[in-house]
């Protein structure tokens, strides 16, 4: 089993990952409530108010799972969110999703905090991989993901239906061993 019930302080040169605060609340709400965030993640509108405050307020206690609020270094406020989750003992790997508002998009930030999260999460533990589903209609998603090493490795056709469309989701996954050989090649 891999602890994550230690949460860190990541900063970076544009943003800093951290544990969420009571304050974010109203910023995470705005990310939550977001139509590009709502069809990027093939969200409901719904929004339960006091249910999904609960679970932010449960977030740093979680020892099998790492949630931690994307911070803009410049303006100072959350704009988004970085999770690893869903632990596969039997492959050592475990799920990537990351997040970003209407605050903080555009500028390098989800591609900062991806890599931030990534590095964080191989140095730190024992996991073999990292996966991702991203649908088909986020190109920018897409090719962050590629940039920090992640590949294809599988396709749900016809995954979400959205305003009429079917949409595929794009499995793709990171291996320690790719993500090894991109830092020493990063230098």
């Amino acid at each position: 089993m891999i602890d994550l019930g230690n949460k860190p302080l990541i900063v970076g040169e544009n943003v800093v990952l951290r544990p969420f605060k009571d304050e974010d609340f109203p910023f995470i709400e705005e990310c939550l409530k977001d139509p590009e965030v709502l069809k990027l993640t093939g969200s409901s509108s719904d929004f339960d108010r006091e249910s999904i405050l609960k679970w932010y307020t449960t977030r740093n206690e979680q020892t099998d799972r790492l949630d931690l609020a994307i911070v803009d270094k410049s303006q100072g406020i959350l704009v988004g969110e970085v999770v690893v989750n869903l632990y596969d003992e039997k492959s050592q790997s475990m799920n990537f999703r990351i997040l970003i508002g209407p605050r903080g998009r555009n500028r390098g930030l989800g591609t900062e905090a991806t890599k931030l999260a990534i590095d964080y999460v191989f140095k730190n533990t024992t996991l073999n991989q990292l996966t991702l589903s991203v649908f088909d209609f986020n190109p920018r998603a897409k090719y962050v993901y590629e940039k920090v090493g992640f590949v294809i490795c599988g396709i749900d056709e016809n995954d979400l239906e959205f305003e009429g469309k079917w949409i595929d989701s794009i499995n793709m996954k990171l291996s320690r061993e790719s993500w090894i050989n991109r830092e020493k090649n990063a230098y």
